[in-house]
Order: C-alpha cells, then sequence, then structure tokens
C-alpha cells in the first residue's frame, strides 16, 4: 500500500491507541450527551411546566428530530470515514472532494427536508401517533423546531467532519454552545414568559442555530484552509462513496424511527384496551427512549470517537491497530452498559419524577417499563461500536447489517407479536429478547471479522 511522507507523520497512524481513543472519543462522547439532552432538556422543562400531555407531544415529535439525525450521519459519519480512509491511503485530493460534498449536501438536505415537514405537517404528527388530546401541543411543537432542522443537521453532520479533520474539541464545543443557550432559554420562554410549549421549541431552534453558525465559522479553516465554494457543489462519485459508509448509521437511526412511531401507536391502541389508558404509555414511552437514547450517546460517541483512528490505520494497513482499538473502544462501552442497565433497575422512579408528575398508574406503568424494556441494556454496549467498526473499515454491508438487528430485525417484529398474546406488556418484553440477540450476533460477527484480518505491518 503507497504511503507517502504526511500518512507516516500522521498521530492517527504513531501515537498510542489509548491517547487517541481518549482524544477523540471524550469530545464525541460530549458531544453526543449534548445532542440528546437537546430532547431531555425540553421534556424536563415541558413536564413541569406543561404537564403529562406535552411530554406527550414531545414524543410525538421525537421521530422528526430521529430523522434529522439519520440525514446528517449519513453525510457526516460517511463524509468521516471516507475523509480518513483517504487521508491515510494519502490521496489528499480525494479528502477534500469528500469534505466538500458532505458539507454541502448536508445543508441541501436540510433545507429539503425542513421544506417536506412543513408541507405535510398535520399528516406525520397524526401518523407519529397523536392522540387527539395532544395534537394541538405536537402541531405547535414540530411546527416550530423543524425551522431548526437545517441547522440541526448541519451541526450534527459537520461535527463528524470537523472531528476527523482533527479538532475533536472544537466540534464538541459546537454542540455544547447550542445545548447550554437552549437550556437557559427553556425556562425562561416556558416559566418567566409564559410560552408554554412554544417556549421550549424555540429555546431548542435558538440553540441549533447559534452551533450551526460554529460549524460554518470552522469551514474556511478546514484541511488546512483548502476548501473553496465550489467544492461544496455536491459531486456524484463523492456522493456515492459517503452514502455507503454512512447508511449503517444512517438507517441506525432510521430504525430508530421506525420502532418510536410504531411504539407510539401500538401502546396508544393496547394502552386504551388496558388500565393506563392511551396517554401515559405514550407519555412515558417518550421518556424511556430519550433517557435510554443519553445512556447510549455515550456508547455511540466512544464507536465514533474510535472510527479516525480506526479508518486511518485499516487505510494505512496497520491491523494490530484497528484491532487493538476495537477492544478498547468495545470495553469501554461494555462497562458504561453496565452501569446504564443498574441505573435503570435501581432509579426508575426517579428517573421518571424529572419529567414532571402524575397519577399512581402512571408511575405504575412507568416504573414497570424502565426496568422491564431496557433490561438487557447491557448488551447495548457491543452492537453500535461493532456496527460502527465494519463501517469505519469500508465494510458497508456489515455495518448496515448490524445497525438493523436490534430494531428492525428483531424489536419490529416482536413488538407486533407479543402484544397480542400478552396485552400492553408483550411491548415491554420485546425490548430484552431483541437486545440479547442483536449484542450476541455482533460479538459472533466481529470475532470472525479479526479472524480474516492478517497484521501485514506489526507495530
Amino acid at each position: 500500500m503507497n504511503q507517502n511522507t504526511e500518512t507516516l507523520k500522521n498521530p492517527l497512524g504513531t501515537a498510542p491507541i489509548s491517547s487517541l481513543l481518549r482524544k477523540f472519543a471524550i469530545p464525541s462522547i460530549i458531544s453526543m450527551v449534548v445532542s440528546a439532552l437537546y430532547n431531555i432538556v425540553d421534556q424536563i422543562f415541558i413536564g413541569q411546566g406543561v404537564g403529562m400531555l406535552g411530554n406527550a407531544a414531545t414524543n410525538v415529535a421525537f421521530p422528526m428530530t430521529t430523522i434529522t439525525v439519520a440525514i446528517a450521519l449519513l453525510l457526516g459519519i460517511g463524509g468521516a470515514a471516507n475523509f480518513n480512509l483517504s487521508l491515510g491511503r494519502g490521496q489528499t485530493e480525494r479528502a477534500k472532494n469528500i469534505a466538500g460534498t458532505a458539507f454541502g449536501s448536508l445543508v441541501l438536505s436540510g433545507v429539503f427536508f425542513f421544506i417536506a415537514v412543513r408541507l405535510f405537517l398535520e399528516p406525520i404528527v397524526l401518523a407519529c401517533g397523536a392522540t387527539e388530546q395532544t395534537l394541538d401541543y405536537s402541531l405547535s411543537y414540530i411546527g416550530i423546531t423543524s425551522l431548526g432542522f437545517p441547522f440541526y443537521m448541519l451541526t450534527t453532520g459537520g461535527n463528524h467532519l470537523i472531528r476527523a479533520d482533527g479538532k475533536p474539541t472544537y466540534s464538541m464545543l459546537a454542540m455544547i454552545s447550542g445545548a447550554v443557550i437552549n437550556t437557559i432559554l427553556d425556562p425562561l420562554f416556558i416559566f418567566v414568559f409564559d410560552f408554554g410549549i412554544q417556549g421550549a421549541a424555540w429555546a431548542t431552534v435558538i440553540g441549533q442555530i447559534f452551533s450551526a453558525c460554529m460549524v460554518l465559522v470552522y469551514l474556511p479553516k478546514y484541511l488546512g484552509g483548502s476548501l473553496y465554494f465550489r467544492d461544496f457543489l455536491p459531486k456524484p462519485d463523492c456522493l456515492k462513496a459517503i452514502a455507503s459508509l454512512g447508511s449503517a448509521a444512517c438507517l441506525n437511526q432510521l430504525a430508530i424511527t421506525v420502532v418510536q412511531i410504531l411504539l407510539n401507536n401500538t401502546l396508544r391502541h393496547y394502552g386504551s384496551l388496558s388500565p393506563y389508558g392511551s396517554d401515559i404509555p405514550l407519555a412515558v414511552v417518550g421518556i424511556v427512549m430519550k433517557v435510554n437514547m443519553l445512556f447510549l450517546s455515550v456508547v455511540i460517541g466512544l464507536s465514533q470517537g474510535a472510527q479516525p483512528v480506526i479508518s486511518f490505520n485499516y487505510g494505512a494497513g496497520k491491523y494490530s491497530r484497528v484491532k487493538e482499538a476495537y477492544l478498547k473502544a468495545a470495553g469501554a462501552a461494555s462497562i458504561v452498559a453496565i452501569i446504564g442497565v443498574l441505573c435503570f433497575q435501581i432509579f426508575p422512579r426517579q428517573i421518571i419524577s424529572l419529567f414532571g408528575n402524575g397519577d399512581q398508574l402512571y408511575y405504575e406503568f412507568a416504573v414497570k417499563f424502565f426496568r422491564i424494556f431496557l433490561f438487557c441494556t447491557f448488551f447495548n454496549g457491543l452492537q453500535p461500536v461493532t456496527s460502527n467498526f465494519f463501517t469505519s473499515i469500508g465494510k458497508a454491508t456489515k455495518g448496515i447489517f448490524l445497525s438493523m438487528t436490534r430494531q428492525i430485525i428483531f424489536l419490529v417484529p416482536l413488538v407486533i407479536i407479543f402484544p397480542i398474546f400478552m396485552g400492553i406488556d408483550g411491548i415491554m418484553y420485546a425490548g430484552p429478547i431483541s437486545d440479547a440477540a442483536a449484542g450476541i450476533l455482533a460479538l459472533l460477527l466481529v470475532r470472525r471479522e479479526f479472524k480474516k484480518i492478517v497484521d501485514s505491518n506489526p507495530q
């Protein structure tokens, strides 16, 4: 494999793996956690200021956020992986074209998605599971937050591209700045100015705009300042390569969207046949999924922090470093996963209380859902890291397959089938079974992959 002088001097190929993972993973984790907090902070303040129906409305809105993130990850992770693989192979011009195409496509995609949501707002809200009581709240919240979709998409995707350029701290600060603004404005708009759920929506949009501006400020410095306006026009061959390596992360988010919509509608139906009614399960599942997403954001941050290290060294043929980076990232993710499941089992009522008050039935269902649905969360440390590993080494098909296992291949059929025999409890038991199956499959596939890797360049 040809390697130029820049490739040989790049610290991604020479620095200790542990220090590289700390350098890239910590800012990535913080960025992902901050991204997850956008929704959680809104839900906490809405729960306290608006109530259970407000929480249910943000849950209805959640699929729109995951679709925004899905498109951003398609272009951001796909662009970052190709960018680092190209640099590892010494293909600087190719890396430049990839980065420009990714940034330009993020802007265009964000605008198109915003227009689509605004044109079909009410049908979308109804399809996402809104009830008669939550419809007005949902229309109001999504109607405003959709204004921020282009900015949120640019920030989320650009965050990965900036980190791939060797600036993980700046990418982290871009995400944090918007979240801090959102957190300050939420209580001000909701409680002081009495804007209600609309205030929470505007706080989110303003924070997203600020973060996007920080990404735009960085662009003139990208790749040593070698990007020009013409470079941001999407190039079909680069877009194809980006889509190939970004598909796994994108489809994983789309799978989350499908599952969220399915859960909303299934819980609405079977909830109406239970003592809990439709609105309690709808409010609770939104909280549970977002809290779980906060935990998963740490795991995903670890896997994304490992991506530049794995991609560069695989492109440079340094396979022992590839294996070391994966094992250390997977080990750290597994520790985080174990901590997560302990919190979900021991403190479910305390967690749910952060999002507002409810009656006895509300707390009864919430505690039960937390403990059963998230019982096997400790397996979730492996699946995202392994899926991203395959994407990072250019094996997109395996990455896509693994990204689909938990949500689509296992969880969707179980959520449909189990309630037929078990009622609303069947939805809860579908969670741990799909988590366990996806985690075990990830272990088997990555073990098989490492058997194929021959270390042709011992370090």
